[in-house]
């Protein structure tokens, strides 16, 4: 008759035990969690301070200096968040479309043959990404607001055009509220020009026979506005800027804080991505760049059919992190006097007295902007991914 071994309790069995210990932590979070936010209501109750977001809907009372959409001081402090929002998101994209066009060339010239541009390239890098992004912001605004002239001696480049301490001023079309139409045919032919593209590479790699895509995706682009432009009317009248007093009148700006905000992102993001660029490209083995001479390419052919697309595997990752970085520091703008999301959050907070509300919606916002960005480029490294078979 053979003997049983002991059974073993259960709060000894190793699986077991590890759902234990987990119960144990999450109720340990929940507790903490209970105690701060009862903590924190008690003590607001105590000093009077009310809680909620019912300030969202009351009056803002402030103007705000730049604003894409139409705002008045009398809209509500959710409206006055919205345009801070929409400010940091066109600062955003801005910055990492120009900060990954000026960073793939610095990184590609980093690799040059000739020494003048490779040294130039080293020196930018170096210089730009050792400096704190806070004192480069600050550093263009003080030479945009000092070197540029007064609007009186504004610089005209173009006729209608004045470059001033106050901005960039432009003339705007004034096609009786129907200019958003030609914008619109405008994207719309990108947008097909895109798609006719894209048709045209996989048609090639299907049958081998090429397309004139170029030629007639500039077509569309210009071929849609033109259409709507003459449907509309052909109008011919823009508002100008004009100098009244100390400042312009009239037409559009591109406010100082704005385009020192964009350029100190730009180059500063950029220098770390030219370094992202030119790794991606070092990762790729020598002989494909030698097999692709030895059949004829050309130099720009080979680094844009065959060393770009092998190195986007391994820039794709860390250029993701560099488009997280350029968002999240454009919450430096308040240094600059930019009205985005955080200089209106702040303003909000310090008129409504509501700071835990009004910073919980600022961490909500950036984390979901951030959490779109890196959805968006996990879903783009998946479509570059090599395939295992």
């Amino acid at each position: 008759m053979t003997s049983q071994a002991p059974k073993t309790p259960w709060w000894n069995d190793r699986a077991n035990r590890a759902i234990l210990y987990q119960v144990a932590v999450v109720g340990l979070v929940v507790l903490a969690g209970w105690y701060l936010i009862s903590n924190t209501l008690a003590n607001l109750a105590a000093r009077n301070i009310a809680t909620g977001f019912d300030f969202l809907t009351r009056e803002a009372g402030f103007a705000i200096g730049e604003t894409p959409i139409d705002f008045d001081p009398a809209d509500s402090y959710a409206k006055a968040l919205l345009i801070g929002l929409l400010n940091t998101v066109i600062v955003a994209v801005l910055g990492v479309i120009l900060s990954t066009l000026i960073g793939t060339i610095v990184g590609i010239a980093r690799l040059s043959g000739n020494w003048l541009v490779a040294r130039i390239a080293t020196v930018y890098v170096e210089i730009l990404r050792n400096i704190p992004v806070l004192l480069q912001l600050l550093f263009w605004y003080a030479l945009i607001t000092e070197a540029l002239p007064e609007p009186g001696d504004a610089f005209q480049p173009l006729e209608g055009v004045f470059l001033s301490n106050r901005g960039l001023k432009y003339p705007t079309p004034d096609w009786g509220g129907l200019e958003w139409l030609v914008l619109a045919a405008l994207i719309l032919g990108i947008v097909l020009a895109f798609l006719l593209s894209r048709w045209a590479r996989l048609r090639q790699a299907a049958t081998g026979q090429t397309f004139p895509s170029l030629r007639l995706g500039l077509a569309l682009i210009l071929a849609w506005p033109l259409l709507i432009w003459l449907l509309i009317g052909a109008p011919t009248a823009f508002d100008a800027p004009m100098l009244d007093g100390f400042d312009f009148t009239g037409g559009h700006s591109v406010s100082p804080e704005f385009v020192a905000l964009l350029t100190g992102l730009t180059l500063y993001t950029a220098s770390f991505i030219a370094e992202i660029v030119r790794s991606g490209i070092l990762a790729v083995a020598p002989g494909q760049t030698e097999a692709a001479l030895a059949l004829g390419l050309k130099r720009g052919q080979v680094l844009r059919l065959v060393v770009m697309p092998q190195a986007l595997r391994v820039i794709i990752p860390p250029l993701t992190s560099q488009f997280l970085n350029l968002t999240k520091n454009s919450s430096l703008a308040v240094a600059i006097g930019y009205p985005d999301l955080v200089s209106v959050g702040n303003t909000t907070i310090n008129q409504t007295g509501q700071a835990i509300e009004g910073v919980a919606i600022l961490m909500a916002v950036y984390l979901i902007v951030s959490l779109a960005i890196s959805a968006f480029m996990n879903w783009y490294d998946k479509k570059t991914a090599l395939v295992s078979r």
